[in-house]
């Protein structure tokens, strides 16, 4: 058995989601929601979309997490994490989460209005196509990562993550 390359098992950039950089958070989100990813028959719907520039120069990831920290009211930014905790606090007293107060949901949608820039990570780490499939794992384990964007000839051409990382191993594994 050949090992695989990063190529082989990426996911190609124009099946992948990604917006510029000046799209907001409402945005992504509709991004997110709209897009499912078919690999080998297999289903999912997408972790993070990737953030350009004009010239399509690769910028960052925002995952779905760098969303909900970005959608946090603006009002409880200001506020102690026990003061938050207990806002969201359901198991202690249901009566304490009313996310339907028009505060709140105020809250969020302007902050939905935000650019994506602003809750972004920056690009660490890039797997060029070649790369087999040690060197990816590699990567992905000693940076934490769960996607890495791939490049060949110095362009973004797609992206591979862990869940298809692991399947290739469970191939050799369970072989």
């Amino acid at each position: 058995m050949e090992a695989k390359r990063a190529g082989d098992i990426m996911i190609p950039l124009d099946r992948y989601p990604h917006i510029p950089h000046w799209f907001t958070l409402r945005q992504a989100i509709a991004e997110l929601r709209a897009s499912e990813i078919e690999v080998q028959g297999r289903k999912s719907l997408p972790r993070a979309v990737l953030v350009f520039n004009k010239t399509y120069e690769l910028l960052g990831i925002v995952r779905r997490r760098d969303i909900l920290r970005g959608l946090q009211p603006s009002f409880l930014t200001g506020e102690g994490m026990e003061y938050r905790r207990q806002l969201f606090a359901v198991d202690v007293d249901p009566n304490l989460a009313d996310l339907s107060s028009e505060r709140i949901v105020r809250g969020i949608r302007e902050q939905a209005e935000r650019p994506v820039s602003d809750v972004m990570l920056p690009i660490t780490v890039t797997l060029d196509a070649n790369d087999n499939i040690m060197t990816i794992i590699y990567d992905m384990v000693k940076h934490d990562l769960s996607l890495v964007p791939v490049v060949r000839d110095g362009r973004v051409v797609g992206v591979v993550r862990s869940v298809d990382v692991l399947h290739e191993l469970s191939d050799i594994v369970l072989s």
